[in-house]
């Protein structure tokens, strides 16, 4: 069962629109689809909002949380919230931008390294463990990791941006798997392709024997009219 959902980000208006702030705005998501606000909390260092469970027969609010400490301490907002309401690592939730991946993938999974983003190196050494699961909203890579600074705190074009918000959307319609604890389940839903369109189907071909298509027949002579 998840208790607590992290967006991962920079605070400020100039990051707002930043690949980076990904996990920003699946939180934002969430928040709106709760019918949550979120509001500062000084002692979790973040944007902090309680929701009461939105499920039948299943206890306890949930937290949703937006570190406020810029991405490199996101570690420190996440375990005082947790350590305070005894959340547990595999309890938590966290949405991130994720450079291997291309804008419009994403990928749900527990555990695992931080694989070099500074969040998630945070939050491991703050929690003690890498077990709280991971949304990875695709952002794609620039090619070259020298670029890499640059890269996510840029904004992401207008196709790419649109990619991640419906990763966003569609994360999101997993929301009450995921807050069940029906991890299984909501991985299949996050990770399922589309369908293929259907191709349009051949022409009906003629059976043997079976004259073409009839032409016209033919007009009558005129006749001269008297």
């Amino acid at each position: 069962m998840i208790r607590l959902l992290v967006g991962l980000g920079n605070p400020g208006a100039e990051y707002d629109d930043t690949r980076h702030n990904a996990g920003f705005w699946w939180i934002d998501t969430v928040a709106r689809r709760l019918g949550a606000t979120l509001q500062y909390e000084r002692g979790y260092h973040g944007l902090v909002a309680r929701v009461n469970r939105p499920l039948p027969g299943i206890e306890g609010p949930i937290w949703l949380l937006e570190p406020q400490t810029y991405m490199n301490l996101s570690g420190k907002s996440v375990a005082a919230l947790a350590r305070f309401y005894k959340i547990a690592p595999e309890e938590i939730l966290v949405a991130h931008d994720e450079l291997d991946l291309l804008p419009g993938q994403m990928k749900l999974k527990q555990g695992g390294s931080h694989a070099g983003h500074n969040g998630l190196r945070d939050m491991i050494a703050q929690l003690g463990s890498a077990a709280f699961w991971r949304l990875r909203l695709g952002i794609g890579h620039p090619g070259h990791k020298a670029e890499v600074v640059h890269y996510v705190l840029k904004k992401p074009s207008p196709t790419d941006r649109n990619a991640i918000d419906d990763c966003v959307t569609k994360s999101t319609d997993a929301l009450d798997l995921l807050l069940a604890g029906e991890m299984e389940r909501a991985m299949m839903k996050v990770h399922a392709k589309p369908p293929r369109p259907k191709p349009p189907k051949p022409a009906r071909p003629r059976e043997a024997g079976q004259p073409a298509a009839e032409a016209a027949p033919p007009s009558p002579p005129p006749t001269d009219t008297p």
